[in-house]
């Protein structure tokens, strides 16, 4: 274990390393640095469970859920961030975890952001979240559920949507918030279960082939819009529309679009205080067109062409009702319940959850679920206990 956080440090040290030693491979004087470059922002967050389930054989799928009867070490995520020099920002999350009783370390996130651009541009490049609604780009531990939303883990698979790219934001000089965002990563991989993820797995009875990039069409391509508006003093709305599209690995020249809309609606009177009381309101709703290729199966079998459709929806609300406590309702429903078998039955899901703050470094939330799909006899209930806590600098997330 000691040898791998070593290796996970050097990995770190190297990747916020980059700029200065491109600077002196060029026999080029890097541009000051400050203070901060030597001092970054250094965090660590754990996020802990323990669940019951009705069905050991429950349908929790994504990889932070709590996965089994009894403790989940849910994530265990170390941040680094800090200013490069005038021009550039590095940031690494690194994820511990635990599999089979076997540790793990993972690179989650690590990528460099541009603070100088004119025009209202950004610049990000390195290993990210896609920016496509409003959960997939969120890490575990700010999430307002225990568990991972039903479409979300159904479009994206267990860890959400991400991979090595290079994204351009905008931020438009209007009255209003605007903001304008595409990206272009890498397709392939099991962080992007809708497109060229292992080739070991299989999507709907198919193998998956070993495509590679042959040009700019083999790329995953994002494109996203974000308005803000101010209802009145009290009230903000944040809404967006967000549409993917990438090729998949069921064929030489099969493709998958997925479409997405959201919405978030937050109350907080002028007279709150430390934030509280508070309502939120959010909403997101995907669909997503999967060009099958045809396929030749070892006994004989010939699946031929063929589209899959599938969405989904989930729609949640927060209550702040009294200081440092949190009410939350939540209901999803999907046209699959498996990833990788979009032929496996309707769903839906009923959730509600009890969140109390001791401070704003940790939290203690009790949640249920009630959750029914298509291909099983009995309703699963479930009821996790969730730990969270949090040591050292950790900069703000997107409202």
């Amino acid at each position: 274990m000691m040898r791998s956080i070593l290796f996970a440090l050097s990995v770190l040290g190297a990747i916020l390393g980059i700029v200065p030693s491109l600077f002196a491979q060029e026999g080029i004087a890097p541009p000051a640095r400050s203070a901060q470059t030597f001092n970054p922002e250094i965090s660590l967050d754990g996020l802990f469970s323990a669940a019951t389930f009705s069905d050991p054989d429950h349908l929790q799928f994504g990889a932070h859920d709590p996965n089994k009867r009894g403790f989940t070490l849910q994530n265990l995520e170390l941040t680094l961030a800090g200013n490069v020099d005038p021009y550039f920002r590095g940031e690494a999350h690194l994820i511990f975890g635990l599999e089979d009783g076997e540790s793990f370390i993972e690179v989650e996130e690590a990528f460099l952001t541009t603070l100088s651009l004119p025009y209202g541009l950004q610049v990000m490049g390195g290993q990210f979240f896609t920016r496509f609604g409003r959960q997939n780009p969120l890490h575990p531990h700010v999430w307002d559920f225990a568990d991972q939303n039903m479409i979300n883990t159904l479009m994206f698979g267990g860890d959400g949507l991400r991979s090595p790219g290079v994204q351009l934001s905008a931020l438009l000089p209007l009255p209003f918030y605007l903001e304008l965002i595409g990206s272009a990563q890498n397709a392939e991989g099991e962080t992007a279960t809708s497109f060229l993820f292992a080739p070991e797995e299989t999507f709907a009875g198919r193998p998956i082939l070993e495509r590679d990039v042959h040009d700019e069409g083999d790329l995953l391509y994002l494109g996203r819009i974000k308005t803000s508006l101010d209802l009145s003093e009290s009230v903000t709305l944040v809404a967006g529309t967000s549409h993917l599209f990438g090729p998949n690995g069921t064929g030489e020249n099969t493709s998958t679009r997925i479409h997405g809309v959201d919405l978030f609606v937050k109350w907080k009177p002028l007279t709150a205080d430390h934030g509280w009381p508070f309502v939120t309101f959010q909403g997101e709703a995907m669909r997503r067109s999967y060009e099958a290729g045809e396929a030749a199966l070892d006994d004989g079998t010939v699946l031929s062409e063929e589209t899959f459709a599938n969405d989904g929806f989930y729609i949640q609300s927060l209550y702040g009702f009294a200081r440092r406590w949190v009410a939350g309702i939540r209901y999803e429903q999907a046209d699959a319940t498996d990833p990788v078998d979009p032929a496996s039955g309707e769903r839906w899901r009923a959730s509600s959850n009890l969140t109390f703050y001791p401070s704003e470094f940790s939290k203690i939330r009790l949640q249920y679920n009630y959750d029914n799909s298509d291909d099983r006899d009995d309703p699963i209930h479930a009821v996790f206990i969730q730990y969270a806590f949090l040591i050292g600098a950790h900069g703000a997330h997107t409202f």
